[in-house]
């Protein structure tokens, strides 16, 4: 799965470490990440064999109320545990309701969690936390020498703080002074003259510094995109409506340089005359760079960066270029050579302290900023440009693993990548008021690695070497040096039913790396790991309709599921073990549409929709059902999003494994689940669900859908749009409107805080590294045990 980790540091105690985590890399950087890593240490267990459950606090000795510290830190663990002092009855002050869940901030959670964050997560204080702001002259002079050496060459950007250059795509050395060769193909033979193929494959000019393909000197247009079939023979179909074939051992050159307008050019095509018709145009070719628009590429638009470089710095193709007196991936870290007035709001209000030694000229060292904040703080680590900018920078496909590109207007336009929730968390990590620069004080460490690019781009370009890791369920193949980090994830399987790889996909398939690799660990501990949503496009007309509220008697469908159905299907996945099987039973039962035998469903309802039909209007089709299918495809698929997002009850039916926040939402009180084996009588239990349930969990979507929605990166966008163009689009409009708890504030202000003072003050090895002078907002009876 695409996923991310956290990293849990044995050595402090308090410190954990956030990451994303999908490898699947043969890079020295594996060895790099390792090396951070490889000092963790949290105690696995053993999980529950079929249906999800969150049992640490009721049955791993955790006590169900606060009791204050008593002792000190050396010799009173003892006496805390045996003699408990509980001055506050969560238990009596929070009941549970019928499904044994607590509501706090509208969302009904287990229990005892539920009941921790109503009592003492509620009346969390802010602290004062002293950030560092640092004269990045003085520390580079410390290091030795007034610049990066030779000033990077240009071709990348001096990290001051450091004293190191972070070079742009294609080249490296201490001062980017040496030009790596990316070539584009892999080495050709007699039958593959151009390699075999790859993403970049290339009949034209291959640029090395980024693997990717142009048309090259001598043509009108040198600096035009030859991706991919555009450079190659296509061959017409076979058979009527069949597709077209491209033989990727042979040339088009032909056409594709050709100066003659009755032939189908490309590279020497004026987009004027070709918009008017007036000369013939390769088809297959196509804009897919990022930072180019229009048919033939014509148009030169912003580029995708991190956070688009705050504002402090130029996106040079996903890698952001700051300004003087910031640095970061995304030009976030002031020095004391930017303005204050310019601080990222994170540093904002502030109280200011400067040297009393200190000359406001040149031997200024650094202004120390002393800011108010809630607990947890988190330190972003800013690592080298190959964990993140690299991977924008060169990617083939503007779409891919970005949650937005922009238009000829320079106009936001929202992706349909799933994997997009990674850029959307990153983001909104480094903007928000939780974040610090003062590692002392911080409760996490994120450790920011953009490997959803790295999963999209495994076939990118032979320098990219990844054939030998698999990816995409999620920690089941991570590095065990990483293991006992908390990780973050989109597939939570814990691995009770499925002891091996669950893919119908090749590659995907981790059965083959040995334990000795990845460890011999499930996939998802439930009492460390969280599930987090799919990046999911935001829907103007869906939000504007308000689907997500439509009531139950405008849901007429009883239960709907509208996908890929496996190969009884035209066009149904080929692979018996696609979905584990699941929705093929599911077709099987309650198919609506013919299979390849003309056959329906043997329970085919009216009411029921099980189609590999792509629905009309799929939103509104959600929206007009009760209950929506979550079942898995080739793993995670986002239907759990697609559901709520649309108000639609989920019928969950992949056993023992989680779905967003199952661990800590009571998945109760507005799901369902099935087990596998109980496909068969599916309808008939939902048809015995009364009518009293089924409002209950209906008002419960409604109340948790936005949990589900990245509003957040939404809106930082829209902030961004706003300064530069002095108005939002619809889509902003529609979101400006939303006030609820979104994806990114239930992560950082629900989980972490969670697991932050449960993993912190229950764990007694844990209790005895805490640090005595370390103000955690909380009063001490919130401390200990809840």
């Amino acid at each position: 799965v695409r996923g991310l980790t956290f990293y849990l540091s044995e050595e402090e105690g308090c410190e954990i470490m956030l990451s994303f985590q999908k490898w699947r890399c043969s890079w020295s950087l594996v060895a790099a990440i390792a090396s951070i890593v490889a000092f963790v240490s949290v105690v696995h267990l053993f999980l529950f064999p079929v249906v999800p459950s969150f049992d640490y606090f009721g049955t791993r000795g955790v006590q169900p109320s606060c009791v204050p510290i008593n002792g000190s830190i050396e010799g009173g663990r003892d006496n805390v545990l045996r003699n408990p002092q509980p001055l506050l009855d969560l238990d009596t002050q929070f009941p549970a309701d019928s499904h044994e869940a607590v509501v706090y901030h509208g969302a009904p959670w287990k229990a005892d969690i539920g009941r921790w964050l109503s009592g003492c997560d509620s009346i969390v204080t802010a602290v004062n936390v002293s950030e560092y702001v640092h004269n990045l002259s003085f520390f580079h002079q410390k290091i030795g020498g007034k610049s990066c050496k030779n000033d990077c060459s240009g071709q990348g950007i001096c990290n001051r703080e450091l004293g190191q250059c972070r070079c742009f795509h294609g080249f490296s050395g201490e001062g980017c002074s040496e030009r790596l060769q990316l070539n584009c193909n892999y080495p050709g033979s007699k039958e593959e003259p151009y390699g075999r193929w790859v993403v970049s494959i290339c009949s034209a000019s291959c640029d090395t510094t980024r693997a990717m393909c142009f048309c090259g000197e001598g043509t009108k247009y040198p600096n035009r995109p030859v991706a991919e079939a555009c450079g190659f023979k296509v061959n017409l179909p076979s058979e009527p409506g069949g597709p077209k074939l491209t033989d990727w051992t042979k040339a088009d050159l032909d056409n594709v340089l050709t100066t003659n307008s009755s032939k189908s050019g490309w590279c020497n095509v004026d987009p004027v005359e070709a918009y008017a018709s007036k000369v013939k145009f390769k088809e297959e070719c196509d804009c897919k760079y990022d930072g180019l628009w229009g048919q033939f590429c014509e148009v030169p638009v912003s580029c995708t960066c991190i956070n688009q470089c705050s504002g402090h710095g130029l996106c040079r193709g996903g890698f952001c270029q700051c300004k003087n007196g910031w640095y970061g991936a995304d030009c976030s870290i002031p020095s004391v050579l930017s303005s204050i007035r310019e601080w990222p709001r994170w540093l904002r209000p502030a109280q200011i302290n400067v040297p009393d030694n200190a000359e406001v000229t040149a031997n200024l060292v650094n202004l120390n900023a002393v800011v108010e904040k809630k607990r947890p703080l988190v330190y972003v680590y800013d690592l080298p440009p190959e964990f993140n900018s690299l991977l924008l920078e060169g990617r083939h496909f503007k779409f891919e693993c970005v949650n937005r590109i922009y238009d000829d207007r320079n106009a936001t336009l929202w992706t349909e990548q799933l994997y997009g929730s990674q850029m959307a968390l990153y983001e909104s990590m480094l903007a928000s008021p939780y974040r610090t620069l003062d590692g002392e004080e911080a409760d996490y460490f994120f450790v920011p690695v953009l490997d959803s690019c790295i999963i999209t781009r495994a076939d990118d370009a032979p320098h990219i070497s990844m054939q030998s890791f698999s990816w995409d369920e999620g920690a089941c193949y991570a590095p065990k040096e990483i293991w006992n980090s908390m990780m973050l994830v989109h597939w939570g399987n814990t691995n009770s039913k499925h002891n091996h790889s669950t893919t119908a996909y090749w590659a995907d398939n981790w059965d083959r790396i040995s334990s000795e690799r990845r460890g011999k660990h499930p996939c998802f501990d439930p009492d460390k790991d969280l599930v987090i949503p799919a990046w999911k496009r935001p829907d103007i007309i869906s939000l504007s309709l308000k689907l997500w509220a439509r009531p139950r008697e405008k849901r007429k469908t009883l239960f709907y599921f509208n996908g890929n159905l496996g190969p009884a299907y035209e066009s149904g996945r080929p692979e018996t073990t696609y979905s584990m099987g699941i929705r093929q039973k599911l077709a099987d039962e309650f198919g609506s549409s013919p299979n390849k035998k003309g056959k329906l469903g043997r329970q085919h309802a009216e009411d029921v929709i099980v189609t590999p039909l792509r629905s009309d209007n799929y939103h509104e089709s959600l929206a007009s059902s009760i209950f929506c299918g979550v079942v898995p495809g080739d793993g995670w698929s986002g239907r759990i999003e697609d559901s709520v997002l649309q108000g639609c009850i989920p019928v969950v039916i992949q056993d023992g494994i989680y779905l967003p926040y199952e661990n800590v939402l009571n998945y109760d009180s507005f799901a369902v689940r099935i087990r596998e084996d109980e496909i068969p009588m599916l309808i008939s239990i939902l048809r015995g669900i009364n009518g009293t349930e089924i409002e209950f969990k209906l008002t419960n979507v409604k109340k948790i859908w936005q949990r589900f929605l990245y509003r957040d990166s939404m809106l930082l966008e829209a902030e961004r749009q706003k300064s530069a163009f002095g108005h939002v689009e619809d889509w902003a409009v529609e979101f400006l409107q939303l006030s609820e708890d979104d994806v990114f504030d239930t992560f950082i202000q629900v989980y972490l805080p969670h697991v932050l003072h449960y993993k912190l003050h229950n764990d007694p090895w844990r209790r005895q590294l805490l640090h005595p002078k370390k103000e955690f907002g909380l009063p001490r009876e919130c401390l200990i045990r809840s």
